[in-house]
């Protein structure tokens, strides 16, 4: 009896962890020949193209991708790209790390799964904050998403 209540358990635990992360990605906005992105001299992603897209960057399944590699900050590409944002109308913006969320499968992470960045963002005058998830595991072209400027 012992044993097969320990199969079972073994069965379980194996069925939970791989029902974690799926074995197809949900996202619809990875590209590998998007460009390199060009850094500016402050440091931040060159930006010239907005998002017509409404979920681009709001919608975990269209995430803004920086693609993170060859870096020992994870989070410094996301910070390039956040740091040339600026409010609807040129406001200073500033953001905070919330979590990491959304598993997915990327042949880019030893784990062979990534999760997304969700960042909040807040300007003077706003109403509420703006979230916006962001994937450091693929590449894809850099856009400045709906309701957002570039800094000047």
């Amino acid at each position: 009896m012992k044993k097969i209540n320990a199969i079972t358990f073994f069965v379980v635990l194996i069925s939970l962890f791989s029902s974690c992360v799926s074995t197809k990605s949900t996202l619809k906005n990875v590209d590998n020949n998007a460009p390199t992105p060009v850094i500016t001299k402050n440091n931040t992603f060159l930006l010239t193209e907005y998002s017509k897209d409404k979920k681009y960057g709001y919608d975990p399944d269209y995430p803004i991708n920086v693609f993170y590699k060859d870096t020992r900050n994870e989070n410094l590409n996301a910070e390039r790209f956040l740091n040339a944002l600026a409010g609807p109308k040129g406001e200073k913006i500033t953001f905070t790390k919330l979590e990491s969320c959304c598993p997915f499968p990327s042949k880019r992470s030893e784990m062979g799964a990534g999760f997304l960045d969700v960042y909040e963002l807040k300007w003077e005058g706003q109403k509420e904050p703006v979230k916006l998830y962001l994937n450091i595991y693929e590449r894809g072209y850099l856009l400045v998403p709906v309701g957002l400027t570039i800094k000047k």
